[in-house]
């Protein structure tokens, strides 16, 4: 071949194989693969992952080249995206495999200083943040243009290893839309890309939760499930051994008490049901490998399988990473028992509300 002919076509299909491959081999060393899934043709449903791409594309520099990108999100080709402190890093199947780096800068302090003002008495709880059931006042603030909290174009270097000349290519675009499909699911690691705090902006006289101590604020541990992925114990009512009234034990006569108390013994429970309650006590704990085996059979990622349930994405994560039983809440429980009773067909018919 000559050195100015062009390459030869590889089909898309071939291209993907490759790929997929190539992915497989980096799982086998160790690296943690976390694609971008995107259900339907919208590719951010929530607050935060609109806000982020409304954002993008309201600027000139990007408007124009952000839409090369939309095909190759919506056709799963971000096949791993990790967000951390000023960093976006993602690997997407093009041509071949394609790294991906986008170095965006930590929100100034005085700026970050002035959003918390403006903020401050506003937010009730982390909850209502993260999942943006803001005031239209603390909306028009956080996504301000210029004084938000999302990047200016001036603050975000692109960098991609295909051959492709222009700034910001395909593959570029595809994975900036795909930190916010990613917000989706993680409302938080916008605040980790800007290098700030969340839980700053919420005011210290509205609380974090219903309960203080020692002046300081708490989240309600009903909250934290569903926020940080974590299964409180819940803590048995106290029982309380019941006395006989003073009146009572008065009238009556110690040898009239006798055959009360034998009468009032329970009875004595059936062979049948001798034989049952060992069973039932039996029943097999949930682990993480069970959690894992459920979500494989359903066919579902893991923030799927969380949405069945009704917990949050770092729970069932942290879930198939531990070892032994898990002490899951009841409702949790309720919620896995269910879900174990269905069939693939069933659990996404579930899941999609039909």
């Amino acid at each position: 071949m000559s050195f100015y002919s062009w390459r030869p076509y590889v089909p898309v299909a071939v291209r993907r194989a490759r790929a997929i491959k190539k992915l497989a081999s980096l799982q086998k060393k160790g690296g943690c693969i976390q694609p971008v899934e995107i259900e339907g043709r919208k590719i951010a449903q929530t607050f935060w992952g609109q806000a982020w791409c409304d954002h993008l594309e309201s600027f000139s520099d990007y408007e124009n080249r952000l839409p090369r990108g939309r095909t190759y999100i919506r056709n799963g080709s971000v096949c791993h995206l990790e967000i951390t402190r000023g960093k976006v890093q993602a690997i997407v199947i093009g041509s071949e495999l394609y790294n991906v780096e986008i170095a965006v800068q930590t929100l100034p302090k005085a700026k970050w200083g002035e959003l918390k003002e403006r903020c401050a008495g506003q937010i009730g709880s982390l909850l209502e943040l993260l999942q943006g059931r803001l005031s239209k006042n603390v909306m028009a603030v956080v996504t301000d243009r210029r004084e938000g909290l999302f990047p200016l174009p001036g603050e975000i270097r692109l960098h991609c290893s295909c051959p492709d000349w222009a700034v910001m290519c395909k593959h570029v675009a595809a994975v900036l839309y795909g930190v916010g499909a990613r917000l989706d699911e993680a409302p938080e690691l916008l605040f980790l890309l800007r290098g700030v705090d969340h839980a700053e902006l919420i005011g210290a006289e509205v609380g974090l939760a219903v309960g203080r101590k020692e002046g300081r604020p708490r989240i309600a541990e009903d909250a934290l499930a569903d926020l940080f992925g974590i299964e409180m114990p819940e803590a048995a009512a106290p029982v309380l051994p019941k006395r006989p009234s003073a009146s009572a034990a008065d009238r009556t006569p110690a040898r009239a008490m006798k055959p009360a108390t034998k009468a009032a013994r329970p009875p004595k429970k059936a062979a049948s049901d001798r034989k049952s309650a060992p069973a039932a006590a039996k029943a097999a704990p949930v682990t993480g490998k069970a959690v894992a085996a459920l979500r494989a059979k359903f066919g579902m990622s893991q923030s799927r399988f969380a949405r069945l349930l009704g917990v949050s994405l770092p729970a069932v994560a942290a879930w198939e990473k531990r070892k032994g039983a898990l002490n899951l809440q009841a409702r949790t429980l309720d919620a896995w028992n269910g879900a174990a009773a269905l069939t693939k067909r069933q659990a996404w018919r579930r899941l999609n509300g039909s």
